[in-house]
């Protein structure tokens, strides 16, 4: 049997379910299951880098080095520092989540909210790589490449992580 693909109605889930009815011919456990594993394939990646950078940023202050950042840059520092906790916190959350929730037919619940997690902890991770960005270009080559390396990762981040799925999106539905 072949199934053509369609994208996801996220505006509208009743259809994406009737699609999933028909295309994939699963239960809405099934489905639940099959976004789950897919979503949990993605923390794994986020998780090791937002975890890699987070201990990265937290060696920093011990380095001969560090001293030479000026107040602006221990800010951007600093700001970094808890965009890249919180972004770990929001990666990991789901993980500690599904622990609470194993065994209580609490799949629904759980998807959508490790879902949000990790579009929030993405934003974070983002964020702190843009920081980062920022921080490092300072050490070698000053402030002022530092903001405009710091800009250049930030309209990265934005067009790779967020306007280039947008227009992807966009486009599906325009197909239909």
């Amino acid at each position: 049997m072949t199934h053509q693909t369609e994208p996801v109605d996220v505006d509208h889930p009743e259809r994406d379910q009737r699609w999933n009815d028909q295309a994939r011919e699963e239960t809405e456990t099934q489905r639940l299951d099959r976004n789950w594993n897919s979503l949990l394939q993605e923390l794994r990646v986020a998780q090791t880098g937002v975890q890699l950078l987070t201990g990265f940023l937290l060696t920093l202050p011990f380095q001969q080095r560090f001293d030479r950042l000026d107040s602006v840059m221990r800010a951007v520092y600093v700001t970094t520092v808890a965009c890249s906790l919180a972004a770990t916190i929001a990666l990991v959350a789901p993980v500690a989540m599904h622990r609470v929730l194993f065994r209580q037919r609490r799949l629904k619940v759980l998807v959508s909210a490790a879902h949000r997690l990790a579009m929030g902890g993405l934003v974070l991770l983002g964020l702190a790589l843009v920081g980062v960005t920022v921080v490092v270009v300072d050490m070698v080559y000053g402030e002022d490449a530092a903001f405009i390396g710091g800009a250049i990762a930030l309209i990265g981040f934005v067009l790779m992580w967020l306007a280039l799925p947008l227009i992807l999106r966009a486009a599906d539905r325009a197909d239909e």
